[in-house]
């Protein structure tokens, strides 16, 4: 069934029980269903668009930050605001839904999740999509480990689900933005292999097809772009796409943790960081899966289009 088609045929037929059931005016755990899915992370990158692609159906975004959460109700979305560490701002958000979107409560935080699947559970939520990490399944650095024990916390809660296992944005290039634009260069920890970096909006994309079509459940996704690039290929495309040298810069791990401190991360941040860098440098960030295009339905944005489509941060 369309997406669109179910978001109709639930709603209607709350419209039918609330006119039929002559205590509808009372609460009722199956009021307001047709509001089906939670956005978490909605005011970031990935979550952002999803509510965009969303446009049409029901959903309620919710939100950590309280200047976000205003500017969505400014906007006229239906938003809340969650806290992960506090269990019961959860079940309030989750009331009326039947459908997760399951965004990490932030870095060195994925253990919260646990609080949103035992909300979930509590409440009668019928499906989880939760944004994981590359190769979770493999647990072959820090931050993948982390998502992975929250996965089998979601298998072991008997609520349906999908994983969503992107690899690196290419929108972290964006903090390169600055120096590429003043000094035509970039400055990154040194490594030599190359990564399928994957879009957020090719992301977000993904997410939507997970919540709103059928046979998904139970399924795991690793999400890669459409090719492997390392830092020299890409500083060329950046110089072919702005029409002006850029130099990549390898900085030694050392230093870029010295960098790392300096601005303030804390110490677990940077240990994860550190961690998956020296993931990438046995070349487990290289595959170029099919899963993206399988499942929506196009190829995966290019890191040139990106930074077309980006060009005005750059130059």
């Amino acid at each position: 069934m369309d997406w669109r088609a179910e978001v109709f045929s639930r709603c209607f037929a709350e419209l039918i029980e609330k006119h039929a059931d002559p205590q509808a005016s009372k609460p009722n755990p199956i009021a307001n269903r047709c509001k089906m899915i939670l956005v978490t992370g909605a005011g970031g990158k990935i979550g952002a668009t999803l509510i965009k692609l969303l446009n049409g159906a029901s959903f309620r975004g919710a939100y950590n930050s309280p200047e976000k959460l205003v500017a969505a109700r400014d906007r006229g979305l239906d938003a809340v605001h969650i806290d992960y560490a506090r269990p019961e701002t959860l079940e309030a958000a989750l009331h009326g839904m039947d459908t997760v979107f399951l965004l990490s409560a932030g870095p060195g935080y994925v253990h919260l999740e646990r609080n949103m699947v035992d909300a979930a559970k509590t409440v009668g939520i019928k499906r989880i999509v939760k944004l994981s990490a590359w190769q979770a399944d493999k647990e072959p650095y820090t931050i993948a480990a982390d998502h992975r024990a929250i996965e089998r916390v979601i298998e072991a809660s008997g609520i349906a689900w999908t994983f969503l296992r992107p690899n690196g944005f290419m929108q972290n290039y964006l903090g390169d933005a600055a120096t590429i634009k003043t000094q035509n260069a970039f400055y990154r920890q040194a490594m030599d292999n190359s990564v399928s970096f994957i879009d957020a909006r090719d992301i977000a994309l993904a997410a939507f097809k997970a919540l709103t079509t059928s046979g998904r459940d139970g399924k795991a996704y690793e999400l890669s772009g459409p090719e492997s690039l390392t830092n020299l290929d890409t500083a060329n495309i950046l110089a072919r796409v702005l029409g002006k040298p850029i130099t990549y810069v390898p900085v030694p791990a050392k230093v870029a943790r010295a960098g790392m401190q300096a601005a303030g991360l804390p110490t677990d941040r940077i240990d994860s960081i550190e961690n998956l860098m020296g993931a990438y440098e046995t070349g487990i960030g290289a595959p170029v899966t099919p899963d993206l295009e399988g499942l929506i339905g196009r190829r995966a944005i290019s890191f040139e289009q990106f930074v077309r489509d980006h060009i005005a941060a750059f130059q």
